[in-house]
């Protein structure tokens, strides 16, 4: 391997990952990356070695998401590059800032022809805001300075940079460019005093919270309005956690079944006021011009976000989401005739069936019951990441959070496979807080191979299996569509026997009175544990659907 004694532009743009604060960079390293990997050991930086790419770009978009500053991560050309897809797309739609670097073979000079070229920068412009290759190492501070401003302005997202092998190599002196401060433009004032005087004059106003109020800390701003206006707020699966759902005000989230309680309550709503909304993520509510007649729709955002036929809104405001509440708060007059008695009507409704449902004895369990017993023994602080599948509708529907971001979930690409290295991630950054991952029998299939790299890392994390044998989303529609049951299912394996060949712990849940027990245990013990836990969806998905109107 060859030796580096000179600075070169790996180590400039290592240098710049350390000015601008990165503490990790995750990756699977190949021979085109050596230079760069020699530059990260030789830095503050931790590399975390993951056993897939896509793994890597999902712990590092979950850094992003969690401190609006890039994450990092790292493959090398053609086939890890191309593995890092999946996480990269999770990002850009997701809104959660990264960066990822990947390898490339000489561009000067190579004598391999085009062995495992792809042309990663290409196909990597569709699903980023920035895709780039390093063709000098002086433009490296630059290159990073660009890319890094695009990926943490709004609407965040996901950049690349490509570093072939010889430019990484080559001799260079360049220096870090001073980061600097983001700041979003504020709304005008025209726009803000028309939403006032919209919502001011509307008998039935609501507030929905978007994954744009998460992305931002905007609860000291969400909470003086709440205070003052005492309007109810419902949240959307991405919004989930922006303002406390202990609140009497919160009235539910936002789902996929258009007839469930919340949805319900929005068709009686004659202004809506969407907060930090993005068309990427499902629609909380069909907003079209004919919905329009009766219902205004005020959008507040960093910026427009329109979709014909589904998301119309009859005024924008547009700015910095802050500002924007800070001054309607300041200038709005609470409207005595405000009726909200039809929200908190839905409200008890909703509460009252979540609550029946919790203490659901059935084995294989109800997801009411797996989502009242985790809510037992989760405390405030403690934080829950989900995988995506059929539980993801109850989760979102049923568990209570009263942190920002205390419940991770994903409704933008709604990837499989992104729940585990979500919950490392997660550790990570917060090492004394207590983190539950959540995944179907699919979805952890996806990226159990980094199980190894938790135990790895010697934290202290909770995997908690939903198993059905089978992809119960995509089942659930297939029988609303009435099609023969086919091409869903699947065997797994013994998952606790899994866990300990990964030198985890394992546990199974074999009666409904199990799951309480078994949750506080592991989530109070060292090391890695793997909780299976037979699920069925059958029950919950025709009460689902045969709610009505109230």
């Amino acid at each position: 391997m060859k030796t580096f004694k000179n600075k070169n532009a790996a180590d400039v743009l290592v240098e710049c990952l350390e000015a601008h604060g990165v503490k990790y960079v995750f990756g699977v390293p190949g021979e085109e990356t050596l230079a760069f990997l020699e530059a990260i050991r030789k830095s503050k930086i931790i590399f975390i070695t993951t056993r897939h790419e896509q793994a890597a770009a999902f712990m590092a978009a979950t850094i992003g998401r969690m401190t609006g500053k890039i994450g990092v991560a790292l493959s090398t050309l053609g086939p890890g590059a191309t593995n890092l897809l999946t996480g990269v797309a999770y990002a850009q739609l997701g809104g959660f800032p990264l960066l990822v670097i990947t390898g490339q073979k000489p561009i000067k000079r190579s004598k391999q022809g085009k062995f495992q070229i792809v042309d990663m920068v290409s196909i990597m412009k569709l699903v980023t805001k920035y895709s780039a290759t390093i063709t000098d190492g002086k433009k490296v501070p630059s290159m990073f300075a660009e890319a890094v401003s695009l990926a943490e302005s709004e609407r965040l997202g996901a950049v690349h940079l490509e570093l072939p092998e010889d430019i990484a190599e080559e001799s260079c002196d360049a220096i870090p460019l001073v980061s600097f401060e983001i700041i979003n433009p504020s709304a005008k004032d025209v726009s803000i005093k028309k939403a006032i005087t919209e919502i001011e004059k509307a008998k039935h106003p609501v507030v929905i919270l978007g994954g744009g109020a998460n992305r931002h800390p905007l609860r000291n701003e969400l909470e003086a309005f709440f205070k003052k206006t005492s309007i109810p707020f419902i949240s959307t699966q991405m919004g989930k956690g922006a303002m406390d759902e202990t609140s009497p005000l919160y009235v539910g989230t936002t789902g996929t079944q258009g007839g469930d309680f919340v949805h319900l309550a929005l068709k009686q709503a004659d202004a809506i006021i969407l907060i930090g909304h993005d068309v990427i993520n499902t629609p909380p509510i069909i907003l079209d011009k004919e919905s329009a007649k009766n219902c205004k729709v005020i959008h507040v955002n960093f910026f427009s976000s329109v979709a014909k036929d589904v998301y119309q809104p009859t005024h924008e405001v547009i700015g910095d989401i802050s500002n924007t509440l800070s001054q309607i708060t300041e200038k709005i007059k609470v409207n005595t005739k405000w009726d909200f008695s039809y929200f908190y009507k839905v409200r008890d409704a909703l509460k009252k069936n979540i609550t029946g449902l919790a203490e659901a004895s059935d084995f294989p369990l109800r997801p009411e019951r797996v989502i009242g017993d985790i809510s037992k023994v989760l405390n405030k602080g403690d934080m829950l990441a989900l995988d995506n599948g059929m539980y993801k509708i109850y989760f979102s529907r049923n568990f209570v959070t009263n942190k920002q971001n205390g419940l991770l979930l994903d409704n933008a690409l709604a990837t499989m496979g992104a729940g585990l290295p979500s919950g490392i991630a997660l550790k990570l950054l917060y090492p004394n807080k207590k983190v539950l991952v959540v995944a179907g029998d699919g979805g952890i299939m996806m990226s159990i191979g980094d199980l190894e790299t938790a135990v790895r890392l010697k934290i202290d994390l909770t995997v908690f299996i939903l198993d059905d044998s089978g992809y119960g989303m995509i089942s659930w529609k297939q029988k609303k569509m009435n099609l023969a049951n086919f091409g869903l299912s699947f065997n797994n394996p013994d998952f606790v026997k899994l866990a300990e060949s990964f030198g985890a712990t394992g546990h199974k849940v074999t009666k409904a009175e199990d799951l309480e027990k078994i949750l506080k245990q592991t989530l109070n013990a060292k090391g890695v544990h793997i909780i299976a836990c037979p699920i069925s969806y059958e029950k919950a998905n025709k009460a689902l659907e045969k709610v009505k109107m109230i």
